[in-house]
C-alpha cells in the first residue's frame, strides 16, 4: 500500500487503535514524511490514567479540573498518536496531516519538524519508567508507520529533546532507547 493512497488513519491497520479526532491540525506542505518524534505527556503532571490527555489534544479539557490546566489553557496542540500506560493506542490526527506536536524545531538543518514528522506521545514523564506494554506497542506502531512511509528509517526516529533541546526534555532519561531499538529489530 502506497502512502499517497493511505488515508493516514491506523485504525484500519491496528484493531486496538482508538480514534479521537482533534481539531488541532492542518494540511502538510508538499513534503515527504520522513521522521518520527517520540514525546511523553501526563495530565495532570506525573499522574496517569483518565482521559485528560485526550481532552487536551481535542481542545476540550476542563481547565477547572486541576490548577495546572490554567497554565496550559491557551495551548492548541495535538499529536498523531498517544500510547497509554496499558499499551492502548489513541490516534488524534491522520498521519497524512500535520499535527501540532513539535513546535519550534529543527532536525539536520530542516526547520519546522511538524511539516515532515509523525508525533507519538507516550503517557509518562521524565522521572518515571515507561511500561513494557508501551514499548511493545511503540515498536509495533513504528514498524507499521515505517511500512507506510519508507523515508522513515531507524536513524530518523528521535526524541522531542533532539529537535528542540533548549525547550524540551522528553521522552526523558527513563526512556530506554536500547530496548526500543531491540524490539524494533526483533519484529
Amino acid at each position: 500500500m502506497k502512502a499517497s493512497k493511505f488515508n493516514g488513519w491506523f485504525g484500519e491497520l491496528v484493531t486496538d487503535c482508538k480514534i479521537c479526532k482533534s481539531q488541532h491540525f492542518n494540511s502538510r506542505p508538499e513534503t515527504q514524511i520522513s521522521l518520527i518524534v517520540i514525546h511523553n505527556i501526563s495530565l495532570p503532571p506525573e499522574k496517569f490514567g483518565g482521559d485528560d490527555i485526550e481532552h487536551f489534544f481535542q481542545g476540550n479539557l476542563d481547565i477547572n479540573k486541576h490548577p495546572f490546566y490554567q497554565e496550559i489553557k491557551h495551548l492548541t496542540v495535538s499529536s498523531h498518536f498517544l500510547i497509554k500506560r496499558s499499551g492502548e493506542i489513541v490516534q488524534f490526527v491522520s498521519t497524512n496531516d500535520r499535527a501540532w506536536h513539535a513546535g519550534k524545531s529543527v532536525f539536520l538543518g530542516e526547520n519546522e519538524c511538524n511539516d515532515f514528522s509523525i508525533g507519538i506521545e507516550l503517557e509518562g514523564c521524565d522521572n518515571q519508567l515507561f511500561c513494557k506494554e508501551q514499548y511493545q506497542t511503540l515498536a509495533n506502531l513504528t514498524l507499521l508507520i515505517m511500512q507506510q512511509y519508507p523515508a522513515i528509517t531507524p536513524q530518523r526516529i528521535i526524541g522531542h529533546s533532539d529537535i528542540a533541546p533548549a525547550r524540551k526534555t522528553d521522552p526523558g532519561p527513563h526512556f530506554d532507547w536500547r530496548l526500543f531499538y531491540l524490539l524494533l529489530e526483533q519484529k
